[in-house]
């Protein structure tokens, strides 16, 4: 069917919110994300969920993956010349026969030690886990941290979602968010470090599509310390969320609005004091600026969010029932786990649907970015 051997409109992508913070079973995501197994190739497959070790709630949850003995002691190294370490342990798994070549799987619960922040002391520690990270990743040959958040994690691995999921025993897992993705490769090869989500602190991106704008993005974040080293376009995702939300601080509508923005024919068309802003997210922003097909879903610990491209090449269904959240490549993968939602519909180009615990928003049209600083 694809001579070529490509997909372009491959990829699967779901997210499951509880607004009240109910637990969600992992055996849930699962079952929506199987629903669109021919999405996927069998090269790419992965999960975040959040709410999930408590235990460990104000403590850095660093899961790491490495080639080797000699790679995970040099990481190890990193880790715990900057970090107090509270607790580590291999991340479960079991064996499933079509998972093969799996790399050395750790965790890490850890703080960044007193003196690393007394050191750096106009750096946030947020901010020394980004360094931490990059530094990891960028010099540490055959080791990648991929996901270093609280109360939350990263599973992904090459293979189906499904079974990524049976291999790390997401059945035993409780959340009250999940974000899950199935890949099937168009540009990069698959492997471990570049199946979806990716992940920062808590942020973690799913991504259906192509970031045509790949190499500009990557570039802007650079100069402010982020470094792609993942080989997949969808890194840029999580970095750009982690740079303007956190870092900046720009509302969330702000943010998305900076990464899908409205078309210059469009903001000559605005109000006046709505055009301004448009404009200045568009000039100040414009290294940010999303190019190419695709949609996302991101994690985080305040809750989820779902964006299509500004003229939305990609496909993404949203859904309601009581407290739940759903967004997935397509209705199926919804009702899957939610038969008979109280509401659904499709997302708009460019307009974030987004989830908080205790509220949704995004159903209708674009709101008034006037109003956007007001926005969470």
């Amino acid at each position: 069917m694809f001579p070529n051997g490509k997909d372009i409109s491959g990829c699967a992508i779901s997210g499951i919110m509880s607004g009240d913070r109910t637990p969600i079973g992992g055996e849930r995501v699962i079952r929506s994300i199987a629903v669109m197994h021919d999405r996927s190739n069998g090269l790419g497959g992965g999960f975040a969920a959040y709410g999930i070790y408590p235990e460990h709630g104000d403590q850095y949850a660093v899961h790491l993956m490495c080639d080797d003995g000699a790679a995970k002691k040099a990481a190890e190294d990193v880790i715990l010349a900057r970090s107090h370490l509270f607790h580590d342990e291999p991340i479960p798994t079991r064996p499933v026969r079509v998972i093969r070549h799996r790399p050395l799987l750790h965790r890490y619960f850890i703080r960044i030690k007193d003196e690393e922040l007394a050191t750096n002391y106009d750096m946030t520690e947020d901010d020394l886990v980004v360094s931490l990270v990059m530094e990891i990743n960028s010099h540490v040959d055959g080791a990648f941290v991929f996901s270093s958040g609280k109360d939350m994690g990263v599973f992904k691995g090459v293979g189906y979602p499904e079974d990524i999921g049976e291999f790390f025993r997401l059945e035993e897992y409780k959340a009250h968010v999940w974000i899950a993705h199935g890949r099937f490769p168009t540009n990069t090869t698959g492997w471990w470090g570049g199946a979806h989500p990716f992940g920062l602190l808590d942020w973690a991106v799913v991504h259906n599509g192509e970031i045509s704008s790949y190499g500009i993005n990557r570039r802007y974040l650079a100069n402010f310390g982020y470094h792609c080293t993942l080989r997949t376009d969808t890194e840029v995702i999580a970095y750009l969320f982690d740079l303007l939300i956190r870092k900046h601080g720009l509302p969330i509508r702000a943010a998305c609005t900076a990464m899908a923005p409205p078309f210059w024919s469009q903001i000559e068309r605005m109000p006046a004091e709505e055009r301004e802003l448009a404009r200045a997210l568009r000039v100040v922003y414009g290294g940010a600026l999303l190019n190419g097909p695709f949609s996302v879903v991101v994690g985080h610990s305040k809750g989820m969010i779902a964006l299509n491209d500004r003229i939305k090449l990609r496909p993404m269904a949203a859904a309601r029932e009581g407290e739940m959240l759903y967004v997935a490549s397509e209705e199926a993968a919804i009702r899957a786990v939610c038969p008979a939602p109280d509401v659904l519909w499709h997302a708009r180009g460019g307009v974030p649907i987004i989830g908080e615990f205790g509220k949704v928003r995004g159903l209708g049209p674009r709101p008034a970015l006037a109003r956007m600083t007001a926005a969470s």
